[in-house]
């Protein structure tokens, strides 16, 4: 039987793209409360205890960036003083045009990818939901815990044999913590309060490997030990590598931007295809024109795992998905502050998140 180890990653709240991922998308979310129609574009880049917030803004509302950024910080954890440098213009009239007509058009050219399996009740790939189950226990024991600090990542290996899940070949988890804590000791603190409340005691057996900080002591994380950039963790924000990811990023870009809207969607599909029993598996590329407000191309790919052709598939999905940007918008309710609850763990996958709703699928 072929035999394949597949790998994906996640990371904790306290990562410096995720402080990045956070800040650009409080800034969308407050400015989306005040104005649903706002045009944003705003990210942000940290070193050590600076922070600089750049990008385009199409909006009225009235946002204190530099509040909103030390703001999230002191809820990630961090205690440190920091200092702002903002950069923010109104959106590109000629964008603005493009987009701003009789019906929503794309803010941009891009391709996009929704995937979906059955490995999981999540409807996603085993590794990256496993790894971000991991990443979250991992926060929630160090709000708990002082010795434990924000910074954090996880890994997890699974292997198939002839493309079914097996098992867990490793765990690989690195934390930041204080200097009072030995690494022994955070090894039998991982394992027992991480790890075990979280992996299915049948996905692992006596040769399953777990590495816990094996590049051994990790005291100073965040900005302070590595800088940050919004949209750096597309492939943790998506499917951990199983399926291609798209031109750009997800966080900061309001729904007008099919970047992230467009994916959303064509995650959405995915998921309700292999809902409704239509295939184990389903991969979507998505492809839009600036100032288009259709795709200019739709392909779907069941990996021979569909009921039907794929061919056959794709008429019933454009019988029953409207890939249209404003139907986008209006189907998913976009246009509210709900992109804070995207940020970390994983943009899909998440039950309360409208992209992963059931839609019955006539055919």
């Amino acid at each position: 039987m072929a035999k394949l180890l597949f790998t994906s990653e996640s990371v904790t709240s306290g990562h410096p793209d995720k402080i990045c991922d956070l800040i650009a998308d409080s800034i969308l979310d407050e400015a989306l409360r005040q104005d649903p129609d706002a045009h944003m574009a705003v990210e942000a880049s940290i070193k050590d205890d600076l922070i600089f917030i750049f990008g385009e803004a199409g909006t009225d509302a009235e946002l204190d960036y530099e509040a909103i950024a030390k703001s999230v910080l002191k809820e990630i954890g961090y205690t440190e003083d920091y200092s702002v440098i903002t950069k923010v213009n109104r959106q590109s009239p000629e964008i603005n045009r493009a987009v701003s007509r009789d019906e929503i058009c794309a803010g941009d050219q891009g391709i996009m990818f929704g995937y979906a399996s059955n490995e999981t009740i999540s409807f996603m790939p085993f590794a990256i939901d496993c790894a971000h189950r991991l990443a979250r226990r991992l926060e929630e024991v160090r709000r708990s815990d002082s010795r434990l600090r924000p910074d954090g990542k996880v890994q997890v290996t699974a292997e198939y044999e002839d493309d079914v899940l097996k098992r867990i070949d490793t765990i690989v988890v690195s934390t930041q913590h204080s200097e009072d804590i030995s690494q022994e000791n955070l090894k039998t603190l991982i394992m027992d309060e991480v790890i075990r409340p979280v992996v299915d005691a049948s996905m692992v057996d006596e040769n399953t490997k777990y590495l816990i900080n094996p590049s051994g002591s990790f005291t100073i994380g965040g900005s302070w030990g590595d800088s940050g950039t919004t949209g750096r963790k597309i492939v943790v924000d998506s499917y951990g590598g199983y399926a291609p990811i798209g031109g750009g990023c997800f966080s900061s870009k309001d729904p007008t931007k099919v970047d992230r809207s467009a994916a959303y969607y064509a995650r959405y599909v995915c998921r309700n295809i292999v809902a409704n029993g239509l295939a184990l598996r389903a991969q979507i590329q998505l492809s839009y024109a600036i100032g288009e407000p259709r795709p200019v191309s739709v392909n779907i790919n069941t990996f021979g795992t569909g009921i039907m052709d794929d061919d056959a598939l794709l008429a019933i999905i454009m019988e029953n998905f409207d890939f249209s940007v404003s139907s986008i918008i209006r189907e998913l309710d976009l246009k509210r502050p709900i992109y804070r609850s995207t940020t970390n763990y994983g943009h899909f996958g998440k039950a309360e998140l409208p992209w992963e709703q059931f839609k019955a699928i006539r055919f």
